[in-house]
C-alpha cells in the first residue's frame, strides 16, 4: 500500500478523483454505438450499391426486349412493303 502511495506522489489516497464505474461503461456504450452505427451506414452503402446495379440491369433489359419488338415489327412491316 505504502508503494502505491509513493507512485502517485504521496498523500491521502481519499485525494485522488475515484474510478467511476459507470461513466466508463457509458463512454463503452457510446464507443460501440458508434462503431454500430458505423457498420450500418457502411452496409446500407453496400445495398444501395447492388441496388443500383440491380436497377441498371433491368433497364437493359427493358431496352433490349423493346428494341428486338420493335426490330421484329420493322422486319415486318418491310416484309409487306417487299411484297
Amino acid at each position: 500500500m505504502r508503494q502505491a502511495a509513493t507512485a502517485r506522489g504521496g498523500g491521502s489516497r481519499f485525494l485522488y478523483e475515484p474510478f467511476d464505474v459507470a461513466s466508463a461503461r457509458i463512454e463503452v456504450n457510446e464507443r460501440i454505438a458508434e462503431e454500430r452505427w458505423a457498420q450500418l451506414e457502411r452496409r446500407l452503402v453496400q445495398i444501395e450499391v447492388g441496388i443500383d446495379r440491380l436497377e441498371r440491369r433491368i433497364w437493359v433489359a427493358v431496352y433490349g426486349a423493346a428494341s428486338l419488338i420493335l426490330a421484329d415489327i420493322a422486319y415486318g412491316l418491310l416484309n409487306i412493303a417487299g411484297s
